[in-house]
């Protein structure tokens, strides 16, 4: 691979990962508001919800994007612009029908899940997250598109207007519909998980209107694409098949991921409530696992989930003209930058656990030693689910579909036995979920990696991809703690907090340096860090 392409590869996969982070950063900013707004109980039945959500999503459309992006890769690198353009206007067709059905069962289904979830006013936010399935599988598709074509600069703004925008409606919606709740007498905790959703609806609303724009401004440049083409058409039910063939392995794949959320709260709720435990406890330290916990690993996460879809058009380029070395050196650079910003997350989250909870989520009151022994346990799944991702969407980029979704529901599987064992029979409570939260992408991990081994002849750059990564981190990790246990008495603890982070990152990425895990070009290929090495 030349250096043109390496760098071309980690700045599309930089600008999507950098939009995700982005994107993670304003959802933190407005959940903290959100959340003291709508209160503990609040808080748990939106996440129940939008753990609902998350399956009809996944089960309509969730998938499309990365097939649209897949399958239009492939035909592009074979010159075949017509087809492709095909295949994206019946993806489209497909995501619409797709989605439609998902959000009429999960609107008339909102009564029923909230009995199973013994969640009362749960059925308010799953009302309004229902056109958003709808229009987010449109959405989806549209991405899908330009990432196929190897551009992630649309998918990266309209991420970022799409968050944008949900932070302002959401907080606005919730604080607007809480105190109407209290002037109606009726539920606040419901109603404001139902103004909360809004701003999704709302975002994802926004985002694709800037689709049906971009798409008009380029109307021309598509035409011209296409006339370039003299392949024969491809039919109709072809295309169709290769898209269920594509779409339905990763629904099964990333429905077991959803899934396990889902069933978290689902075998916690139920499982606690025959153990006696109060029902509105119950639900607030759901919300304080989804919300506080989930958000934090998230965010890191969310750069293996923007690399994955950056990464997958080109691997699948490369072996569409049949240069598997190719291909496996485009793996060894991912998978390398993606651990530089997983490892180093773990063990940041881990040491600065406690003045992060403070500072982000300072409205948790008796729950606040909760969050942060979750947090401190619980932040090596930033890893785990990292290299999950990477590796699925490497196997899938290798028409190996099928694969990870066998891994993933063996993992699954035990993943929920653990759970269900460890809060029926023991009295970890809350602290049983990071138990099946760490061992499930770990499982992943060790199945997929092995696959990749067996099916690919992948050799891991165990060095260069995890033991300098960890090394670097551990010891920016030391220093981190030092500077904040330092700066906490003088300064307070945002401010150490800030200071131990910049600092932090600086000496992390020095180190790197000086392991020689990076060239100063590579890493000034990097946007927003690459200035510092220029």
């Amino acid at each position: 691979m030349s250096d043109g392409m390496k760098k071309n590869l980690m700045l599309q996969g930089s600008i999507l990962a950098f939009a995700g982070l982005i994107s993670k950063v304003i959802g933190f900013l407005y959940r903290i508001p959100m959340a003291n707004v709508i209160g503990n109980n609040g808080n748990g039945l939106y996440s129940v919800a939008f753990g609902i959500y998350n399956i009809a999503l996944t089960l309509s459309s969730y998938s499309m994007p990365l097939a649209v992006s897949k399958l239009m890769s492939a035909r592009l690198a074979r010159g075949e612009y017509k087809n492709a353009h095909r295949l994206f206007r019946d993806a489209l067709t497909l995501a619409a029908l797709s989605g439609l059905i998902a959000a009429m069962v999960l609107y008339f289904g909102a009564d029923l899940l909230a009995k199973v979830y013994r969640k009362e006013g749960l059925e308010r936010p799953l009302r309004i997250l229902a056109p958003t399935v709808f229009v987010v599988a449109l959405l989806g598709t549209c991405r899908g598109y330009f990432q196929g074509h190897r551009n992630m600069v649309p998918t990266a703004v309209s991420q970022v207007i799409e968050q944008i925008v949900n932070a302002i409606v959401s907080i606005t919606a919730a604080v607007f519909l809480v105190r109407k709740a209290i002037f109606k007498g009726e539920s606040e905790a419901a109603y404001g998980a139902m103004g909360g959703t809004m701003g999704t609806l709302a975002g994802a609303t926004v985002a694709l209107l800037l689709f049906g724009l971009i798409f008009c401004l380029i109307r021309g440049d598509m035409k011209k694409e296409k006339s370039h083409d003299d392949a024969e058409d491809e039919e109709h039910r072809l295309i169709v098949k290769a898209i269920a063939l594509t779409v339905f392995p990763v629904i099964l794949s990333q429905s077991i991921y959803q899934l396990g959320y889902t069933l978290d709260d689902l075998v916690f709720g139920n499982l606690m409530s025959l153990k006696g435990h109060d029902d509105t406890l119950v639900t607030e330290l759901q919300g304080v696992f989804n919300t506080q916990y989930n958000q934090m690993i998230n965010l890191p996460a969310a750069i293996a989930t923007a690399m994955a879809s950056a990464t997958l058009p080109s691997i699948v380029a490369s072996l569409a003209r049949g240069d598997r070395a190719e291909a496996r050196k485009k793996t060894d650079t991912v998978l390398k930058f993606n651990m530089m910003i997983a490892i180093p997350s773990a063990v940041g989250l881990a040491v600065l656990a406690e003045p992060v909870m403070h500072v982000l989520f300072p409205g948790l009151g008796e729950h606040m030693d909760v969050a942060v022994m979750l947090l401190r346990t619980g932040s090596s799944a930033v890893i785990f689910y990292a290299f999950s991702t990477i590796s699925t969407s490497i196997l899938q980029a290798g028409d190996h579909m099928r694969i990870p979704v066998i891994h993933s529901g063996i993992s699954l599987a035990i993943h929920v036995i653990l759970v269900a064992v460890c809060v029926r029979f023991t009295s970890l409570g809350v602290y049983a979920l990071i138990i099946g939260n760490v061992s499930f992408p770990l499982l992943v991990c060790i199945l997929n990696g092995r696959s990749m081994k067996k099916l690919f002849d992948y050799r891991f750059r165990v060095s260069e991809s995890f033991v300098k990564p960890a090394l670097a981190s551990l010891i920016m990790g030391g220093a981190v703690l030092a500077i904040y246990l330092l700066l906490k008495g003088p300064t307070g603890i945002l401010c150490a907090m800030v200071v131990s982070i910049v600092l932090g990152i600086l000496i992390y990425f020095q180190m790197l340096y000086y392991l020689k895990l990076l060239r100063r070009e590579d890493m000034a290929a990097i946007p927003l860090i690459g200035k510092f090495f220029r």
